[in-house]
């Protein structure tokens, strides 16, 4: 892919918007597609890309398209859309969070076209997407990473082939059970502390910077004591479906999802309670609020 393949980027949000700045500015030629905020692509298109009316339009002109988008539905939609279209697309690089079993199935409808689709979902935040810092696990095989490679390292810091197609979804939901695992713990014992006089602030004086201190920790605690509204931009909706993903797998896998159950039941009780829109860490208030401990109003 050295000679700057035409890209199409579907999902300018608060991920694809830093995503696909980076991409243009590093020079590919770049068609971007509206949704429902015009705000992102009138700043990509101030910056050299191009908009196409709908996915037909964008698999039409595009050899590679990015796919930046809620999760799976949305995903097999928009590959749908791209399929039909019968267009010059070779590569769609998803790097959604989706589940691996739709990715799969994807992969093969794609195969039989001749379009190769690589997993490539993203850790980190808005910021990092911003910066081009972002860290990237692909499912791919040996062939298809080596030639998408270089268009991950334009939105990328850290880039690692995890395993074949499929796999980089896989790998995300591992990592966000893990981290949306440390939001639910943080959130539960912050809880218990607060019923028996031990504050946040305590709370974070003791924990802050000891064995059990790391970078989710903080900025998670960034909002319980910092009061910073943005201290991580990811919807508690989009925690519940992660995990709604990642115990799918677990029981199609049969393993005894005891854990991520549990973990999963407390971002369905904020999306059931209205709360989905809201930020990872008000799970903090929200698990306070259940069980009479005082804290934000939300």
């Amino acid at each position: 892919m050295t000679d700057r393949p035409s890209i199409g980027f579907i999902g300018a949000g608060l991920m694809g918007h830093g995503m696909a700045k980076n991409l243009v500015e590093a020079g590919y030629p770049l068609t971007v597609m509206a949704h429902r905020n015009r705000e992102p692509i009138e700043d990509l298109i101030e910056r050299g890309a191009s908009e196409a009316e709908d996915v037909a339009g964008i698999a039409k002109s595009c050899a590679v398209v990015f796919l930046c988008l809620p999760g799976s539905p949305q995903v097999e939609e928009a590959v749908s859309a791209i399929l039909a279209a019968d267009g010059s697309v070779k590569t769609i690089i998803d790097t959604s969070t989706a589940n691996p079993v739709s990715t799969r199935a994807l992969a093969e409808r794609c195969e039989a076209s001749g379009i190769t689709l690589v997993d490539a979902p993203l850790s980190r935040t808005p910021k990092e997407a911003w910066e081009g810092t972002l860290d990237v696990m692909a499912g791919a095989s040996e062939a298809a990473f080596e030639k998408v490679k270089p268009l991950l390292d334009v939105i990328a810091g850290k880039v690692v082939r995890v395993g074949e197609v499929g796999a980089g979804h896989t790998m995300k939901l591992l990592n966000n059970f893990i981290s949306l695992g440390y939001a639910a713990l943080y959130s539960e014992a912050l809880a218990i502390g607060g019923k028996n006089g031990v504050s946040p602030e305590v709370f974070h004086s003791v924990i802050g910077g000891g064995r059990m201190d790391c970078g989710f920790y903080q900025t998670f605690m960034d909002y319980v004591v910092g009061g910073n509204p943005n201290a991580h931009k990811f919807a508690l909706k989009n925690a519940h479906k992660d995990m709604r993903y990642l115990v799918s797998l677990a029981n199609e896998s049969g393993i005894a999802s005891h854990v991520s159950s549990a973990v999963k039941n407390d971002f369905a009780t904020a999306e059931a309670l209205g709360k989905g829109d809201q930020y990872l860490p008000t799970v903090a208030d929200i698990v306070a609020g259940l069980n009479g401990v005082p804290g934000k109003k939300l």
